[in-house]
């Protein structure tokens, strides 16, 4: 009996190990196919299939052959906060909530997408209560819910 349960035991920890986090996959792609290096640029921009790439078992569209190199060069620098879910959803409520992707902000060298549809933007609400505060909150309800699907 005890080295089944240690049997379990190691089975289940390798599983948390190799476990994905759960990304806002909409349209297939992170950010809805949106071109994530050129929301550094302050740009929200769709990419085209001809030019796409797979991170994190997760596929990501660019615009270029250019943008594409540079996201493989440090995909990290890149990847959405939160998964791609809305950084205020996920402070707020500790939720996943769907983006509009072409509302976003780079905080501290860091790409944070939000959602605003049916008159509420989330991006202003996020603004006016402090992201400081909020990044704390969604921080720690993103380590809560990141693996969840």
């Amino acid at each position: 009996m005890k080295q089944f349960l240690i049997l379990v035991i190691a089975f289940v920890s390798f599983q948390a190990i190799g476990q994905q986090i759960d990304y806002n996959l909409k349209k297939g792609y992170v950010a809805e196919g949106y071109d994530v290096t050129e929301y550094f640029n302050n740009k929200a921009i769709e990419g085209t299939t001809k030019f796409t790439t797979e991170h994190d078992k997760v596929k990501y569209k660019f615009v270029s052959q250019e943008n594409l190199d540079k996201f493989k060069a440090n995909p990290e620098k890149f990847v959405p906060q939160y998964g791609g879910y809305c950084a205020y959803a996920i402070a707020d409520k500790g939720k996943k909530v769907s983006v509009n992707p072409e509302t976003f902000e780079i905080r501290d060298g860091k790409l944070y997408l939000f959602y605003n549809s049916w008159g509420t933007n989330t991006l202003e609400k996020w603004q006016e209560e402090g992201p400081e505060k909020l990044k704390g909150q969604a921080d720690t309800a993103w380590n809560k819910v990141k693996y969840n699907r």
